[in-house]
């Protein structure tokens, strides 16, 4: 059953490239039934965020009204980036299955390395600037929020 899955992210990752999509699709799986799918709308959408992962994950949570996805399985046709590891650690998904590699994504230039080598530095450090601000400012919403008694937590 797990080979049908991989196979409609496979299909879809074609469909994906077919529409002016990149090269990657994914589906959610509970229940051993496909509950949503996602393929590559980054420069469709020219929304930076849109892989495959992030709209099959997005599509899941509207259909079961949750953003805990912890009885589902996800399957890619890639290994996962760093932003789709981190919306899949979000959204507790509790296993994940993939096709392709991060180096062969690599091979025909959709290159996260420099993301992988960024996440471990000092801010200070990092290509990107970061720089602290207004900190004392923006920790009277953690305030209430630390004080709120009927919150969501997530």
């Amino acid at each position: 059953m797990k080979n049908n899955f991989m196979q409609r992210a496979i299909e879809l990752s074609i469909e994906s490239i077919n529409s002016g999509g990149g090269p990657f699709g994914s589906v959610i799986v509970n229940d051993e039934k496909i509950i949503s799918e996602g393929m590559n709308r980054v420069t469709v959408d020219n929304d930076p965020t849109s892989h495959g992962e992030i709209v099959a994950i997005r599509n899941a949570c509207k259909k079961l009204n949750t953003f805990n996805l912890s009885n589902c399985s996800l399957y890619s046709s890639c290994e996962p980036c760093p932003m789709c590891m981190s919306a899949i650690y979000w959204s507790r998904i509790g296993k994940v299955y993939y096709a392709n590699t991060r180096d062969d994504a690599k091979k025909i230039n959709f290159d996260d390395s420099l993301i992988y080598s960024e996440i471990p530095k000092k801010n200070e450090d990092k290509k990107i600037l970061m720089k602290q601000i207004m900190r004392n400012e923006a920790l009277k919403a953690f305030d209430l929020w630390d004080k709120k008694t009927d919150k969501i937590e997530y």
